[in-house]
C-alpha cells in the first residue's frame, strides 16, 4: 500500500473500441502511472466533470460514466416549499388565487450560499419540493410561468457546485386547504367544498396551517387529516379522472420547464399518496393499527354526516402507554349544523357520497345510515373486489410516466413511493413497474415523530404494527436505538429487493424532530439527544447502504416557529447547528463513488474510524440505445470525508493490499483509493483512523450496562434471601 501526494489534474480518455454510442469515457486511474487524486474532481461531485458524463441506473445501484457505483445523500429543500411567500395565518384561506412561490425555498441571490453549504457538507442531493399550487394556483390550466423560471433558474446553478436533484410534487393530506399542502384550492371547489366552511364542519383540520401545532393539545393531529372528510374524498373517486388529467397536464408544464436541465435527476410523482377510502373495510371505524387515531376522529360515515351539516358525536382519542392512543371521551362537534359542501356548488349543497347512494339520512330514526358498506372495497358496478394499488394507482403510474417519457430525455429517472409506512407491496412486480424506476419510501422513527418524546427508551412501532411481541420492540441505549432503527430500515430495503428485483432505493425521507423533548434544548443548549436520535438514524441508513434524502434544509427555520407548518420543526436552524456542532452527527464519512460494489460500511461518530469494504471490478456492463455494452470501470475509489472530522489531525488508512494507493486531499473532503491490477478482483476492507481520535460526544450505552450491576445485585439479594428462609424454616 502506498500513499502519494495529488499532482496536476489529469483528463480523461475515450475508448471507441468499448463503447462507440455514446463514447464512453475511460478514467485516467487506468494509466499505469496514474497518481491517486490528480484529478480536479471529489467525491460527492455529481456534476458532468465529476462523474465523466451522467448519473444512470445499473441494477441496484446509480452508476456514473466510469462504471463506479454512487451513494446519494443529501437533504429535502425545502420545508419552506409547502407555503407561498405572501402566507397570511390569519387571511387563511381567503385570497388563495394570488399566492406566489416565486422566491421558495429561497431567494435566487441566495442560492450560491446555501448550495455551496451543502456541497461543504457532502449532502450533495437534493430533493427538490414542487407543489402543484405553486404552478397552478390561479385557476384551472393557468400555470405560474414566473415561478418555474425561478425554479429553472435556480436548479440550472446545480453543476457549480456538484449538486443533483429529483423534482418531487409534494403533497400532505392533499392541500394546505384540507390541512397540509400540495394541490390548488380551486381542486377542492370543483367537487363542491366551501373551503370557508371544512374546519367548522369536521371536513378538516387546518390549525396547523394557520400557525398551530406547537402546543401539546394541537400536536402531532395533522396526519389524522387523511382520514377526515375532505382530503379522503379527494384522493379517491368522484372526479378523479378530471383532476388526473389535470394533474398530468400540470407535471407536463413542469417537466417541459425543468426537464433538461443538466443537474435535474428526474421526476418523483408525488409525495406520500394515500388511498382515501379505497380498500377500507368499514365505514363505522378506520384501522386503528394503520390510521392515527388522535384527538377527534370521526368514522368515514360520521364524516359524512358532518359534512352534510348534522351534529355528530365522536370519539376522541389521547396518547397512552403502552399502546399510542386510546378513547378517552366523546363529543358533538358541528353543533352549528355547518355543511361542508357549497349550494352553489356541482353538489348543489349535498354530500357526495349521498348522491353515490354510500348513505343517506333516515329521516324518521334521525340519523344517518349505510347503505353500501362495501362501497369502497367492492367495484360498484360488477362486486369484484377492488385494490388501490393494482386498480388506482399502477394505471396511475404508468399514465404519468409516458407523459414524462414523451417530453424529457429517457435517460432521466421516475421516482416513485408506497403509501406511507407500508412495505413494497408484492404486487408491484416488473409489469407494473415504470421504466427507468427508482423506488424512494419514507422512513421516521413513528414512536419519536407522535410524541416528540426521544431518551434512552426506543419503540419498534414497525413491528410492532405487524404483530411483533411487545418485548422484541423494545430497546434500550444508543446500542439499542442503533440496532431498532437498522432493523427498520433494512426490513423497508429487504422488502423492496424482494419484489422489485434489482431496482435502486432512496429512502425520500427521514429526520429527527429538533424540538423534541419539550425543545428542552433551546433553553439548556444541550443538544445530546438531537445528537443520538440523529447518530442512530445514519448509522441505520450507513448500513443498509440505501441513498437517502434528510427531511429536510429550511432557511426560513426558527426555534418558535420550526418550520411553520403544522408545528414541525425537523430543520437543523442554521444559526445554532453550527454553534452546537450537532453537524458532525449529519456529516460524515461516506464512500460516494466506488470501483466496484460497495459490501459494508460502518462509521462511529465517537471516534471519527470508519470501515469500508467493496469488491472491485473491471467491466460493467450497461444498456445504451437497446443494447448492452460494456464498459471499463475506474480503478478509483472516492471516499467523502469531511474536514470537519479532520481539520488538524492525520488520517490515517489500514488494511489495503501492498499495490493498492491512495491520497487524502483535506481540501476536496475526499480519500482517493486507486486498487492494484494484480489482484482487482479481491474484496478490499479498509479502516481509516484519526489521530488524535476524537472526544467522545455521547456513551454507548445498553441496557446490560446500565442495569446489569443493579440487576445482578438483585438477584445476589434475593438468592440470599431464599436461602436464609429455607436454612431457617424449611430445614
Amino acid at each position: 500500500m502506498e500513499s502519494m501526494e495529488s499532482s496536476s489534474e489529469t483528463s480523461f480518455e475515450l475508448l471507441d473500441d468499448v463503447d462507440d454510442s455514446p463514447q464512453a469515457p475511460l478514467h485516467p486511474s487506468h494509466s499505469p502511472n496514474y497518481t491517486p487524486g490528480s484529478g480536479s474532481t471529489y467525491a460527492h461531485d455529481w456534476s458532468p466533470s465529476g462523474t465523466g458524463g451522467k448519473l444512470r441506473i445499473h441494477g441496484r445501484h446509480f452508476v456514473d460514466a466510469f462504471g463506479r457505483v454512487c451513494n446519494l445523500r443529501g437533504v429535502n429543500v425545502a420545508g419552506s416549499s409547502k407555503t407561498p411567500v405572501n402566507h397570511n395565518h390569519e387571511a387563511f384561506p381567503h385570497d388563495h388565487h394570488a399566492v406566489t412561490f416565486v422566491g421558495r425555498p429561497f431567494p435566487l441571490v441566495d442560492a450560491p450560499q446555501h448550495f455551496a453549504r451543502l456541497r461543504r457538507w457532502g449532502l450533495s442531493l437534493i430533493r427538490f419540493v414542487i407543489t402543484w399550487e405553486a404552478v397552478e394556483h390561479a385557476g384551472p390550466g393557468i400555470y405560474d410561468m414566473d415561478y418555474l423560471a425561478y425554479v429553472r433558474d435556480l436548479l440550472s446553478l446545480l453543476p457549480q457546485y456538484g449538486l443533483v436533484a429529483l423534482i418531487d410534487i409534494h403533497q400532505d393530506v392533499w392541500s394546505r386547504y384540507s390541512g397540509g399542502s400540495g394541490a390548488p384550492a380551486w381542486t377542492l371547489e370543483s367537487i363542491g367544498f366551501d373551503l370557508h366552511a371544512l374546519e367548522e364542519s369536521g371536513a378538516a383540520w387546518l390549525l396547523g396551517v394557520k400557525g398551530g401545532g406547537h402546543v401539546e393539545a394541537e400536536r402531532g393531529i395533522w396526519p389524522c387529516g387523511y382520514q377526515k372528510l375532505a382530503a379522503a374524498t379527494m384522493a379517491t373517486k368522484p372526479v378523479q379522472q378530471f383532476l388526473q388529467e389535470a394533474f398530468l397536464d400540470m407535471y407536463t408544464v413542469v417537466v417541459k420547464a425543468l426537464g433538461d436541465i443538466e443537474g435535474v435527476l428526474g421526476f418523483e410523482i408525488m409525495n406520500e399518496p394515500h388511498r382515501g377510502y379505497i380498500d377500507l373495510p368499514s365505514l363505522y371505524q378506520f384501522n386503528y393499527n394503520t390510521d392515527l387515531h388522535l384527538s377527534y376522529v370521526p368514522s368515514a360515515v360520521q364524516s359524512f354526516m358532518l359534512g352534510a351539516g348534522y351534529p355528530t358525536l365522536v370519539s376522541n382519542w389521547t396518547r397512552s402507554f403502552p399502546m399510542p392512543t386510546r378513547k378517552t371521551s366523546h363529543s358533538v362537534l358541528n353543533a352549528a349544523s355547518r355543511k361542508a359542501w357549497r349550494v352553489d356548488g356541482p353538489t348543489e349543497g349535498r354530500c357526495v357520497w349521498e348522491l353515490h347512494g354510500v348513505w343517506g339520512w333516515d329521516k324518521i330514526r334521525n340519523e344517518g345510515v349505510v347503505l353500501r358498506e362495501n362501497y369502497f372495497v367492492k367495484d360498484p358496478m360488477t362486486g369484484r373486489k377492488v385494490n388501490w394499488y393494482t386498480d388506482f394507482y399502477y394505471p396511475f403510474l404508468k399514465r404519468w410516466a409516458k407523459r414524462v417519457r414523451d417530453v424529457i430525455p429517457k435517460d432521466k429517472m421516475l421516482f416513485v413511493e408506497p403509501i406511507p409506512n407500508e412495505f413494497c407491496p408484492s404486487s408491484w412486480t416488473k409489469e407494473n413497474q415504470v421504466p427507468n424506476m427508482v423506488f424512494a419510501p419514507h422512513w421516521y422513527d413513528l414512536d419519536t415523530l407522535f410524541s416528540k418524546k426521544f431518551g434512552d427508551f426506543s419503540v419498534n412501532v414497525q413491528g410492532l404494527s405487524r404483530g411483533m411481541f411487545p418485548l422484541q420492540a423494545f430497546y434500550w441505549g444508543q446500542l439499542g436505538v442503533r440496532e431498532n432503527y437498522s432493523r427498520q430500515i433494512r426490513n423497508i430495503v429487504d422488502s423492496a429487493r424482494k419484489v422489485l428485483g434489482e431496482v435502486p432505493v432512496l429512502i425520500g425521507e427521514c429526520g429527527i424532530p429538533m424540538d423534541m423533548n419539550a425543545k428542552e434544548a433551546f433553553e439548556t443548549e444541550n443538544w445530546k439527544w438531537q445528537y443520538r436520535m440523529m447518530d442512530a438514524l445514519m448509522v441505520a441508513l450507513e448500513g443498509s447502504l440505501a441513498n437517502f434524502a434528510l427531511w429536510n434544509y429550511n432557511p426560513h427555520n426558527s426555534d418558535v416557529e420550526g418550520d411553520d407548518w403544522n408545528g414541525e420543526n425537523f430543520s437543523p436552524h442554521l444559526h445554532w447547528i453550527t454553534a452546537a456542532g450537532i453537524l458532525s452527527a449529519i456529516v460524515r464519512p461516506y464512500p460516494a463513488k466506488t470501483a466496484g460494489i460497495p459490501l459494508q460500511f460502518s462509521y462511529e461518530m465517537n471516534t471519527g474510524q470508519f470501515t469500508f469494504e467493496w469488491k472491485p471490478s473491471d467491466t460493467i456492463p450497461l444498456e445504451q440505445a437497446g443494447q448492452t455494452k460494456v464498459i471499463p470501470v475506474a480503478r478509483e475509489t472516492e471516499i467523502f470525508v469531511p474536514s470537519l472530522l479532520t481539520h488538524g489531525r492525520k488520517l490515517k488508512v489500514e488494511g489495503l493490499e501492498p499495490e493498492d494507493t491512495y491520497v487524502h486531499d483535506e481540501s476536496r473532503q475526499t480519500l482517493f483509493i486507486v486498487h492494484g491490477t494484480s489482484t482487482p478482483s479481491k474484496v478490499r476492507k479498509v479502516t481509516v483512523l484519526v489521530w488524535p481520535p476524537l472526544r467522545p460526544t455521547f456513551q454507548l450505552n445498553t441496557f446490560w450496562g446500565d442495569f446489569g450491576e443493579l440487576i445482578i445485585s438483585g438477584l445476589v439479594v434475593f438468592v440470599g434471601v431464599f436461602i436464609f428462609v429455607k436454612l431457617k424454616f424449611f430445614m
